[in-house]
């Protein structure tokens, strides 16, 4: 028997509460690839899937599983796609999967801009429930450093549209990214915006350069100077500490050397407790050896 397949392309990345859910192919690559840190979509150009492709593959999954109640929607960002475009696809998913209760995705912060509040509601009314957005910090030098074409200012408009429209949204916050002695600005300035709004989890994740992205050259050449581990615990420590508003915190990434979990402000005193003991008892050159052990993500 020939078992059908579904159309994907290049990588294909969820985060580790999607693990359930049935993946549809929206985008391939990503819109921006001018990050300096990334290397998750190293030689996939951006691809947007068809409709056609993406009926195709629906008719696969009512075939295999037609009871799917939860559908994220894959590529680096989605989300980059029109109102229209996005709405087109909300019908076709409310077609053929008539158990349908959610649908989500990534996206980056610009991708929010050009809908309006209206827009954004009517893509909640038609199951689309959450978000999930790498902001990376709110620290406008690193920002502006690691070219992810946005300020901190951007970041506060756009969520907040997603805080009026119902839209739940979870951000991913990447420790170590300004570099050595950057770390404590990078977690004051991303907890000053991040209690603002109003974020469903947090997903903390330690920067690991690898060589397939710009930032590694640089490392080479001496001109970006990686944050020392304990650092980044201290890093971790003051965001956590400073945050003020309900949230979940997810940081067990393999990436992190080590992963906390837990909810604010319930969990918060036994996180900072346990990151206290990680700075005062781990060596600097156990965790860097960790880290060097980590060929990818």
């Amino acid at each position: 028997m020939i078992y059908p397949e579904l159309h994907f392309t290049g990588q294909v990345w969820r985060p580790p509460y999607e693990a359930n859910s049935q993946l549809l192919q929206i985008t391939s690559g990503c819109t921006w690839h001018k990050c300096k840190f990334c290397s998750l979509y190293y030689g996939t150009p951006f691809r947007m899937s068809p409709l056609s492709e993406v009926e195709a593959d629906l008719k696969v999954i009512r075939q295999w599983q037609p009871r799917a109640h939860r559908v994220y929607l894959t590529g680096a960002n989605p989300f980059a796609l029109s109102y229209n475009k996005l709405m087109d696809i909300a019908i076709l998913l409310r077609k053929y999967l008539p158990h349908l209760v959610s649908f989500g995705m990534f996206a980056r912060v610009t991708d929010i801009a050009p809908k309006s509040i209206e827009d954004l509601k009517n893509l909640r009314h038609m199951k689309l429930d959450s978000i999930n957005i790498g902001i990376e910090t709110a620290h406008d030098p690193t920002l502006e450093r690691m070219n992810k074409g946005y300020r901190a200012t951007d970041i506060l408009r756009q969520l907040s549209k997603l805080d009026e429209a119902g839209i739940h949204y979870n951000v991913f916050y990447l420790n170590g990214l300004g570099g050595k002695g950057k770390g404590v600005e990078s977690a004051i300035a991303t907890s000053d915006v991040l209690n603002k709004l109003h974020p469903c989890i947090i997903n903390i994740v330690s920067l690991t350069v690898f060589p397939e992205s710009q930032l590694y050259q640089e490392v080479v050449d001496g001109t970006y100077e990686e944050a020392p581990e304990i650092e980044r615990l201290v890093e971790m420590r003051t965001l956590i500490s400073r945050l003020n508003i309900k949230v979940n915190i997810m940081g067990h990434h393999i990436s992190n050397t080590v992963p906390v979990i837990g909810a604010l402000p319930n969990d918060k005193a036994a996180i900072l407790h346990e990151l206290d003991n990680a700075i005062a008892q781990l060596s600097e050159k156990d965790l860097k050896a960790y880290r060097n052990r980590i060929y990818h993500l």
